[in-house]
């Protein structure tokens, strides 16, 4: 039998590995992300937010005398990884990177939400308020990348029509 508190545990150490999953996906687009220099003060900027929902979640896990899980970290930035080498070998890798981030902040979004029900079925509404913190954020910055979606394919189709770099 699992309790509530065992799996919000595990669903921590899940959340935890998942952002610096999204830490690997970050850096790699704002490394590569040479021709769309106006998505990188935004790009930026979720990084750093994003590093910090990883600090928030280990003080989750702190409050609940858990660790995360170094195994998961390390076989979703592996993952992030590959995704990042499969997207450098499309000619539209901007799309591809923008198409990913939108569909994994709102994973994230979907995940923190699952977490907040279950940090308020454990009793723990402090960790409910910073699921739901975190949630808000990884929703606006999938809003944000929706809004950029049709700039970046006009911008892109202009770029590879003209005969310009286009790719990143």
């Amino acid at each position: 039998m699992t309790t509530p508190r065992d799996n919000l545990i595990s669903w921590l150490r899940d959340a935890y590995a998942m952002e610096g999953q999204a830490i690997e996906l970050l850096e790699t687009q704002i490394e590569r992300l040479e021709n769309y220099p106006e998505a990188l003060p935004r790009l930026r900027e979720h990084l750093q937010q994003t590093r910090e929902q990883q600090t928030e979640v280990e003080r989750c896990l702190d409050r609940l005398g858990a660790d995360p899980s170094t195994l998961k970290e390390s076989a979703m930035k592996l993952g992030a990884s590959m995704q990042g080498m499969m997207h450098a070998m499309s000619s539209d890798e901007v799309l591809k990177h923008a198409l990913g981030s939108h569909a994994f902040e709102q994973f994230e979004a979907g995940s923190y939400r699952s977490l907040m029900t279950a940090a308020e079925t454990a009793g723990e509404p402090q960790i409910a308020q910073t699921c739901e913190q975190i949630m808000r954020q990884e929703q606006d910055m999938a809003r944000w990348v929706w809004e950029q979606l049709p700039h970046m394919t006009e911008q892109y189709l202009r770029r590879s029509e003209s005969g310009a770099e286009a790719k990143r």
